[in-house]
């Protein structure tokens, strides 16, 4: 396959070496991906989301400001936030300047904001002040991609929807689980190839395996619980 600069640099932001895209590491058999997530569950039955919220408003607006910013970055600007502004109309209330505010600590705080302010006056117009139970209804909204939606929509409503982040399409790159050059593709392999008792909490579990674990620099392979499962080469003590 001839070099492609987009596919080496969609390697290189999630930590994979370049060239790596274009000789993805095999798929792995369905019994391999089952184990992988039976030591997943054995280790965090139950695994969370990082993101603080108390409804599904909040979380809609924390997973929106968390793109190009970290999970303790948004709650350390979302906790003051949250308890003057939990629904669309508070938010409305609390106004552009109010909540720009609150959240400049967090990258490309300005647009976020606006986003924000315009999401909250479609939910009040019209959802009745609720959000929408359906991706296409969760994407409509401004600053609300097909990541964001997922994520609200396996959080909140416990859909199986897989959100790929850096951190999944690493791990899914790099172990085997589901191999793909783009996180369309990786989240559509996700759905095929992850057994469907595992589809719900599928997406906690590899986040916070890339975020804490197989981490992008240098994976954490000696304290791995599934290193011998994983086909990654260049493995570290």
């Amino acid at each position: 396959m001839a070099y492609d600069p987009k596919i080496a640099h969609l390697a290189l932001a999630h930590g994979c070496r370049p060239g790596h895209m274009d000789t993805m590491v095999k798929q792995l058999d369905y019994h391999t991906i089952h184990a992988i997530f039976e030591r997943f569950h054995a280790a965090e039955p139950e695994p969370k989301g990082e993101l603080e919220h108390v409804n599904a408003y909040t979380l809609l607006v924390a997973v929106a400001l968390s793109a190009q910013a970290t999970d303790v970055g948004v709650n350390k600007a979302t906790r003051a936030l949250f308890k003057l502004a939990d629904t669309p109309q508070k938010m409305l209330c609390l106004g552009l300047e109010g909540l720009t505010e609150h959240i400049r600590t967090i990258g490309l705080y300005r647009q976020k904001a606006k986003n924000v302010i315009k999401m909250s006056q479609i939910l009040v117009d019209d959802y009745d002040g609720q959000v929408p139970c359906s991706r296409a209804a969760l994407q409509s909204l401004p600053g609300v991609g097909r990541k964001t939606a997922n994520v609200v929509l396996n959080m909140w409503w416990q859909q199986p929807a897989q959100a790929v982040d850096t951190h999944i399409f690493r791990v899914c790159n790099r172990i085997g689980i589901a191999p793909g050059k783009t996180v369309d593709a990786v989240e559509r392999a996700i759905e095929d190839h992850v057994p469907a008792v595992f589809q719900h909490h599928a997406h906690h579990w590899l986040i916070l395996h890339g975020r804490y674990t197989c981490v992008a620099r240098k994976p954490k392979c000696g304290a791995c619980l599934i290193a011998d499962l994983c086909q990654f080469e260049d493995k570290t003590p």
